[in-house]
């Protein structure tokens, strides 16, 4: 089996189960250490300011509402196993009752007015970098809400009047601290809430956006990995083949010998001599059958181990040549090149399965768009060696085209060439493939549109020649610029 008839539409599954934007990433002891933070910040806090400090605060509710954040952890961590993960219900009620706690401590101790009030910004982050998207704008919209009550409604802001007659203000803050109503302008608190309804937004944003990012490439990698550990299975069935046909060798030869020295025993006509012919008969077959196994897998070893350009491109043609869209291939030395020099001589590379996968990936979109032919150009010089895969198609869109090559972004249609009813859309992660197993042989893949009058799209696929020639990449600097 080729690595082409494998098949490559398989690989637009779905994204494994648990990397599903719609889950939860977020485990159960994440939230019990963030709150056992808080719940110590916040303690530091009050005892600082109340007795450091020597301002007024109601001490008895402020520790009253942290410890409903630390009995909350220690029933928890009684309840559920530390590294369960928490389904988004589950979640948004965690990080939803962080938001409440917080706007309780901010209501007994100024509002909006108590320079902390920021950290209603915390837990919406925390829901963005691993919650689905409506989750997190739901515990926005709540820290939104509990931001804007407490404009209007919160205890005063504690605050001291000081008194500079006093010797040493360090060592004695209460005597330096004459407790007074702090007098805010309003215009001041709602600067402070549309700093913080604006943090609230950006912020959870950004890391949502960040995160997802991060969600689909990891996606895509995983599939990636999907289609190597596929094409070394199949490349390890061969190497299997050639092991059975050299182990079953000699087994078979000695059932061989011995149903020849049974047959001169029995005599024809008995129903023993009938079976011992066709357990020869059999035997005989089976060998022929390893013989074959034999000869095409020292044929994989002698001579598609190392494969020229263009074999490599005919190997990668093959398989698309029925379809109704024919392909144009020429393969030779770049033009100005000597021909009797060694640069005209043709390339010649490992068999790579990545590098087939990843041609055999772009002839079939090429094979998508195109109208009446697709052409694939090879051409080599001192320096380079260049695939180029041309089709006659509408091109690339100019707003997605910057994008190709990232995953999740596609311009497949939903009817295939293959397919008479319609079909998806495709998820955009059979270019990403290729292009990450052409990358990982150190080429280089450049997209662009064919000039008008002309349509239709070009890609390049770009190596110089002695990473081409050599089995892995010799030069990564090189790859980088």
């Amino acid at each position: 089996m080729s690595l082409i008839d494998s098949g490559q539409t398989n690989i637009e599954a779905a994204p494994p189960e648990w990397l599903r934007a719609g889950d939860s990433r977020l485990r159960l002891h994440t939230t019990v250490r963030l709150r056992w933070l808080a719940v110590i910040g916040q303690s530091l806090t009050i005892l600082l300011v109340n007795w450091g400090l020597g301002m007024t605060v109601p001490i008895g509710w402020c520790f009253a509402v942290i410890a409903l954040s630390a009995w909350l952890n220690v029933a928890l961590r009684i309840r559920f196993p530390e590294r369960q993960h928490l389904t988004a219900r589950s979640a948004f009620l965690m990080l939803g009752f962080d938001i409440l706690q917080l706007a309780a401590l901010l209501y007994l101790t100024g509002g909006l007015e108590n320079p902390f009030a920021f950290l209603l910004v915390a837990p919406v982050a925390v829901s963005a970098s691993a919650l689905p998207l409506r989750t997190t704008m739901a515990l926005g919209l709540l820290a939104i809400g509990a931001a804007s009550l407490l404009v209007a409604f919160h205890f005063p802001l504690p605050w001291c009047h000081h008194d500079h007659s006093a010797p040493d203000i360090f060592h004695h803050p209460v005597a330096w601290c004459q407790t007074q109503t702090l007098a805010i302008p309003r215009l001041y608190v709602l600067g402070v809430w549309t700093a913080v309804v604006l943090g609230i937004v950006f912020i959870g944003f950004y890391t949502w956006r960040t995160a997802q990012e991060n969600r689909r490439m990891a996606e895509a990698l995983a599939a990636t990995e999907m289609v190597l550990a596929r094409e070394q299975k199949l490349s390890a069935l061969d190497g299997m083949a050639a092991a059975a046909a050299h182990g079953l060798g000699t087994p078979l030869s000695t059932i061989a010998v011995a149903t020849k020295e049974l047959l001169r025993e029995a005599k024809e006509g008995e129903p023993i001599y009938d079976d011992l012919l066709l357990v020869r008969h059999q035997a005989e077959r089976c060998r022929d059958i390893l013989k074959d196994l034999s000869a095409r897998a020292e044929e994989l070893d002698t001579i598609l181990s190392r494969l020229p350009v263009s074999h490599l491109i005919d190997e990668v043609v093959e398989p698309y040549r029925p379809l109704a869209v024919p392909i144009t291939v020429t393969a030779g030395p770049k033009p100005g090149v000597y021909a009797k020099s060694d640069a005209a001589r043709e390339p010649v590379t490992d068999r790579n399965p990545g590098v087939l996968y990843g041609l055999g990936n772009l002839i079939e979109n090429a094979l998508d768009f195109a109208k009446d032919q697709v052409s694939v150009d090879a051409t080599w010089s001192r320096d380079e060696v260049r695939i180029v895969v041309t089709d006659d198609g509408d091109g690339f869109p100019l707003d997605v085209l910057e994008q190709l090559g990232e995953p999740f972004v596609t311009t497949r249609p939903a009817t295939t060439i293959d397919h008479d009813e319609p079909g998806h859309a495709g998820m955009g992660l059979g270019f990403f493939i290729a292009k990450t197993l052409l990358e990982r042989s150190c080429a280089r893949l450049e997209l662009a549109n064919r000039p008008e009058p002309e349509t239709g799209a070009i890609v390049k696929v770009i190596w110089s020649r002695k990473a081409f020639e050599t089995p892995e990449c010799w030069d990564n600097e090189e790859m980088a610029i």
